[in-house]
């Protein structure tokens, strides 16, 4: 099925790329577990242009086109993770001398790779709120390229305006990079606000099963698709046809999954939000959070991850993780399960004793799709308990 935008997302989410097999009329696309295809000739490739895996396999294909189709961008490509994606994108859009501006909450894993791999190759990198344009503004060089954002961002649950950061890194000559994992195409699509690029870790809501890791861009520009899909072809990070199947797969259900999240979440944030031995929540949904106006905005609803403080400290936040039953102290995000962890120990080890540093006494949920009464008497326990 063409990627039609009068078809909405739900339906777009289950057919685009994924017609009946025509050999078949499987209705389900097959896994093409194949590292290669056989030529007509020397150079006589059949259908779709497949030669090799690596450069290009049909199951993955479908995956793109469906995931193209739902952030409302002309072309996708899959990656074997989110940080092969991240990478990617950083090592295609930047050159040694140039500089990038970054949010200063984002996921530890692209602050580790920006700080302690690209300065090696002569990038330079500045961090700033993306809440705060006079901030960003001020943080733009001439020699700046990229500004890159999440929003919501990892693990503050902070908003940025997307279209207005479009607008600011436009009129500097750079480009704006999106991490739209939190997010998901359900509930929001950064191209349409003006971004230049979507970045996902397809491990986490589009999976969404936590079986699976992987990782995507989305963009718009011919030129950078074709560069991407070069460097990608050239170094090799790319998702064999299962985790292609399998993320194809959570795609199809995440428009009610995403609804489910956000509906639980909603409602541990506002019962946290009144908890004695929980200092502050973190969460767009809340009206007293500073980017509620705006995440109503530019989202569809506020999403399912939740972040608070515990009221006293560090080791009660400590103890507190380590004593839910229902949640699952892990790392990772955006399964049906919940998972509970310490970002400061955690997730965010890496930005310890930096611009990025986390609170200590941070907890952060993934709020799963289960029952949120029985959700919410597990952290209450688990509070209490601390």
């Amino acid at each position: 099925m063409v990627a039609d935008p009068r078809y909405g997302f739900e339906t777009r989410a289950i057919h685009v790329g994924q017609e009946p097999d025509p050999r078949t009329g499987s209705v389900i696309m097959p896994i093409y577990q194949t590292s290669t295809y056989a030529q007509d000739g020397v150079g006589g490739l059949r259908e779709g242009d497949y030669e090799y895996s690596r450069t290009a396999n049909p199951t993955r294909t479908a995956l793109e086109e469906a995931l193209a189709a739902l952030e409302g961008g002309r072309h996708a490509l899959a990656f074997a993770s989110g940080m092969a994606a991240t990478d990617a994108v950083l090592r295609t859009m930047l050159r040694p001398g140039d500089h990038l501006v970054l949010g200063n909450d984002v996921y530890g894993g692209t602050f580790r790779l920006i700080d302690k791999v690209l300065t090696e190759w002569g990038v330079t990198y500045s961090v700033a709120s993306l809440s705060d344009l006079d901030e960003v503004r001020s943080a733009l060089r001439p020699e700046t390229k990229l500004v890159w954002c999440e929003s919501p961002t990892n693990p503050l649950l902070g908003i940025a305006d997307i279209a207005a950061l479009a607008e600011l890194a436009h009129v500097g000559g750079a480009k704006l990079v999106v991490d739209n994992t939190f997010a998901t195409p359900y509930l929001q699509t950064p191209l349409e606000l003006g971004a230049d690029v979507v970045v996902h870790s397809t491990t986490k809501y589009l999976g969404g099963h936590s079986d699976v890791v992987g990782g995507a861009v989305i963009t718009d520009s011919d030129d950078l698709r074709e560069r991407l899909f070069f460097l990608r072809n050239s170094a090799g990070a790319v998702p064999g046809p299962f985790d292609a199947w399998l993320t194809l797969r959570g795609l199809k259900t995440l428009a009610v999954r995403m609804e489910r999240h956000c509906g639980n979440a909603e409602l541990i944030a506002e019962a946290l939000s009144v908890h004695p031995k929980v200092e502050r929540v973190y969460y767009p949904g809340l009206a007293e959070h500073p980017g509620h106006s705006l995440a109503a905005k530019q989202m569809r609803r506020f999403g399912g991850m939740v972040s608070f403080t515990h009221a006293d400290g560090e080791q009660a936040a400590l103890n507190m993780v380590a004593r839910t039953k229902l949640f699952i102290l892990a790392e990772s995000l955006g399964g049906v399960e919940s998972l509970i962890e310490h970002p400061g120990r955690m997730t965010h080890a890496s930005v310890a004793g930096s611009l990025l540093a986390v609170p200590a006494e941070l907890v952060r949920l993934s709020v799963g799709i289960e029952d949120a009464h029985d959700l919410l008497a597990d952290l209450r326990y688990a509070l209490d308990a601390s």
